[in-house]
């Protein structure tokens, strides 16, 4: 399984929200691209990126500081980049500057027949954002709860060629208070499609959970405030999770 650390950008910084909550912001470095060599350095496979005004703007808001970490990630480091990703034109853009997969989310609901697209023009290239409150789909940011569930979003892009998928549980987003490990799971038994966890991931124990359950299709895990806060150390859920 992949540990995907995870730098989130508000407004130029690195961040981390509490359940999706803008004004809840703790900002955790002011140098994007510094954390990012953080990661590089301590030997994380990849990195996983997300622009989160441009979440909420429908379009790329930390263009900047993404271009920053990928200069710093270099070949060595692939990321995965979400949040604002919504057109042809943009996925373009981020996939030609270096960004290995773009997620998308919000669009995924909007217009399936964009991301199906989008995976035959790049294969292998694009990750579907499934962002669940309650088991129903979040959009725009999280600011808006759809009336389609996970596993219906999910089941949509079983033929489409969709890279993986990134199951968040918005309610633990943050929070510190574990991952939803069952909800994962039992969405990445239902799919053919490689599920990502996210959503809060608290400790090594979740590591511990997730990889139990990793034959359900579980392809990696997400976690960000868990090692900024020094309750999740990298080298030892590295080491659980390629054991």
């Amino acid at each position: 399984m992949i540990l995907f650390p995870a730098i989130d950008l508000k407004d130029g910084a690195c961040v981390r929200l509490y359940k999706g909550e803008m004004e809840k912001a703790t900002v955790f470095n002011t140098s994007p691209a510094d954390q990012a060599g953080q990661f590089k350095a301590m030997g994380c496979p990849w990195l996983h990126v997300v622009d989160l005004n441009g979440a909420f703007a429908g379009k790329p808001v930390n263009a900047q500081a993404v271009e920053e970490i990928l200069a710093v990630m270099g070949s060595d480091v692939p990321v995965q980049l979400g949040g604002g990703i919504r057109d042809h034109a943009t996925i373009d853009l981020w996939l030609d500057k270096g960004v290995r997969r773009v997620i998308l989310g919000t669009i995924a609901v909007r217009d399936p027949a964009l991301v199906k697209d989008a995976c035959r023009r790049h294969p292998g290239r694009v990750v579907v954002g499934i962002d669940a409150r309650d088991g129903m789909v979040a959009v725009e940011g999280w600011a808006e709860t759809s009336e389609l569930s996970a596993l219906d979003l999910a089941l949509k892009f079983e033929d489409a060629g969709v890279a993986a998928i990134v199951y968040t549980d918005i309610d633990r987003d943050g929070a510190l208070t574990g991952c939803n490990v069952e909800a994962t799971a039992a969405l990445a038994d239902r799919i053919s499609t490689p599920v990502i966890a996210s959503g809060g991931v608290s400790s090594i124990d979740d590591i511990k959970a997730l990889k139990a359950v990793e034959s359900s299709g579980i392809e990696g895990v997400i976690s960000g405030r868990a090692i900024y806060d020094g309750r999740l150390d990298l080298a030892e859920a590295l080491a659980v999770l390629n054991g």
